[in-house]
């Protein structure tokens, strides 16, 4: 196994949207009352601010990060540019973590540069719904480092350095990313690789 460090820099907006704590509360709140849930179902007023911070992903130490399963799977994406098969990459390349999401103790990258501020965007639920949703975002600029360790018997470095530019470019990070599942995204999220080193 090796290890590359790859230092990023946004060159759009950078958008995320974790599932708040709040609104997994009111799941199981439903799921615990069971038959007598629908009964007392009622609208509380939607606090924008409030939205905005849970949709924030916060380390254990305060600081706001992006989850390294997004690059690892970003990464995993990417091998369909290139012709590199995807169940080795499974496999084979690592994210490692500058910490842990203070909420559940999800792996997290580090936002080295850049703050976050409150944007609202319509959007539309599965149902068709339109809706607003509190986000935070990063504008171009943001930058972080990340540590990559990988099997050398499947990929070189350079290889992976080539993965890593191509997510940049092509396949995004976080919300309204290209390589959205629910759509061709906003064009948020894309990045440049400023160095590589061993």
């Amino acid at each position: 196994m090796e290890t590359g460090f790859f230092t990023i820099r946004g060159t759009v907006p950078l958008v995320l949207n974790k599932f708040s704590e709040k609104a997994k509360q009111a799941i199981r709140d439903t799921q615990e009352a069971g038959s007598t849930a629908r009964s007392k179902k009622k609208r509380d007023a939607k606090d924008f601010a409030a939205a905005f911070q849970g949709a924030r992903h916060l380390a254990v130490e305060g600081w706001d990060g992006i989850p390294a399963s997004a690059f690892r799977c970003a990464a995993i994406s990417a091998c369909k540019l290139v012709g590199f098969a995807m169940t080795r990459a499974k496999l084979s390349i690592f994210v490692e973590a500058d910490g842990y999401e203070a909420a559940d103790g999800s792996p997290l990258v580090k936002i080295l540069k850049g703050k976050p501020r409150q944007v609202v965007h319509a959007v539309r639920n599965s149902s068709g719904v339109v809706d607003l949703r509190a986000r935070p975002m990063w504008d171009p600029g943001w930058e972080l480092k990340l540590r990559i360790r990988f099997d050398s018997d499947q990929f070189t470095m350079s290889d992976v350095a080539n993965l890593i530019h191509r997510i940049g470019a092509q396949v995004g990070i976080g919300e309204g990313r290209p390589d959205s599942r629910d759509g061709a995204g906003m064009g948020w999220g894309l990045f440049e690789l400023v160095n590589d080193e061993k």
